[in-house]
Parts: C-alpha cells; sequence; structure tokens
C-alpha cells in the first residue's frame, strides 16, 4: 500500500529521514505547489492530492500544517487510514493565540525572514540530534517564502469541523507549536515536542506499523 506523506510548514520530507514503513508499505512524499492568490486551505489540499492513485487502497500522513492538509484531503479521498502528527484535525483546536493574530493581521506583517530566524535559533533549545538539528536549520533556510506567507494566512482562515475516519493521531505532550491541550489525539507522547518524528521515531514508527496494519485503536 501506498502511503503519502506531507510535511509541515516550512519543512519537507526530509524532516520524515527517520520514518520506517511496515515492508508491504511504500512512502510517497507529496511535495509542495505553488499556491494560486487567494487560495484557501481545502482547495490547495485538493491541487496537491491529484498526485494520489485512487484506484488503489492508500494512507495519508500529514506532519503538523500538512495534517490539515490531509483532513481536507481525506474528506474527498477517503483513504484507508489518516495519520496526523504534531496536528490538529478540526480548526477549532488551533489556540486561541493563532486566531487573535489572524484578527490583528500580524502574519501579514511581520517579515518571514523574522520567523526563519527564531525557528532557527528554537534548535538550539530542542531535543533534535546535532546532525538533525543541522537539517532543520538547511531546510528552514531554503524555504519558500511565498510559500510560507500564503501557508500562515490559509491556517488562520482554515474553517473546518470533520474529522475524516479512521483517523490516528499521534502529538507530544511538550508540543509547544500546536499545545495537547488544545486538541484531542488518540496517542500522547510524553516528554516530546512538535518535532517528535525526530526525537523519537521509534516510537512514532511503532503506531505507524500498528495503524497500517490494522490493529486495532488504542487510546
Amino acid at each position: 500500500m501506498k502511503v503519502y506523506f506531507i510535511s509541515g510548514l516550512a519543512a519537507d520530507k526530509r524532516v520524515f529521514k527517520h520514518i520506517q514503513l511496515p515492508a508491504d508499505c511504500e512512502a510517497v512524499y507529496l511535495d509542495w505547489i505553488s499556491p494560486e492568490k487567494d487560495e484557501s486551505l481545502p482547495s490547495y489540499a485538493l491541487r496537491l492530492a491529484a498526485k494520489i492513485n485512487r484506484e488503489e487502497p492508500f494512507a495519508l500522513v500529514g506532519l503538523s500544517f500538512g495534517g490539515m492538509l490531509a483532513t481536507e484531503i481525506a474528506k474527498q479521498y477517503k483513504p484507508t487510514v489518516t495519520i496526523l502528527i504534531s496536528s490538529v484535525p478540526v480548526s477549532t483546536q488551533l489556540p486561541g493565540y493563532f486566531k487573535v493574530a489572524g484578527k490583528m493581521g500580524l502574519h501579514k506583517i511581520v517579515p518571514i525572514s523574522l520567523l526563519k530566524s527564531s525557528a532557527a535559533t528554537k534548535r538550539f533549545f530542542t531535543r533534535e540530534l546535532a546532525e538533525d538539528k543541522k537539517l532543520l536549520w538547511q531546510i528552514i533556510n531554503e524555504s519558500d517564502t511565498g510559500l510560507i506567507r500564503w501557508s500562515m494566512n490559509a491556517i488562520l482562515n482554515w474553517k473546518n469541523d470533520i474529522i475524516p475516519q479512521p483517523v490516528w493521531h499521534i502529538h507530544g505532550k511538550r508540543d509547544e507549536v500546536l499545545p495537547v491541550r488544545y486538541t484531542h489525539p488518540t496517542h500522547t507522547i510524553p516528554k516530546e515536542g512538535h518535532m517528535l518524528v525526530m526525537t523519537c521515531p521509534d516510537i512514532v514508527n511503532e503506531i505507524l506499523a500498528n495503524a497500517l496494519q490494522g490493529t486495532a485503536l488504542q487510546a
């Protein structure tokens, strides 16, 4: 079965470097496409999904912003399972300060260069291995400024109250970007933050294997 991966904001498929799937699964990465002017998150998600082969069973894995896109795709494409990592499935689970920022229009005036710098500096205080920190710095530096600007606006204007089923949702209890207290994951991992795909891949891989092999969902 093909498993389609969508990375997070300002990231790409390299963040999944430690992810290993069961032998009967094939990873396919949905690379970013250029957003259209004033395009909504659901519209972008469905254009991104054009690369998915719907003639055969498939699964979706979305990290952070990619999880929101995966949710919108799953509503229309009906995958075997949707797996969200460090994400939220509905817009009401976004932190309140996201909504405040949106109403104030901060996402339109804050320089993307400043956001990149802040994200890169934050790596000094996170738990990734040295080589992974270096990779994340590179990814952040190479990320597309226009795509980041559009993504921020799309997230803050996203409206969805449907959780596609079946869904598995993996979240770190110390997620600093999308705090776990605002959402309802099926699996929480103690002491882990937003980038748990890099800091505890063994646990994530085990949960992915269970989800993809049809093991009964465990809260």
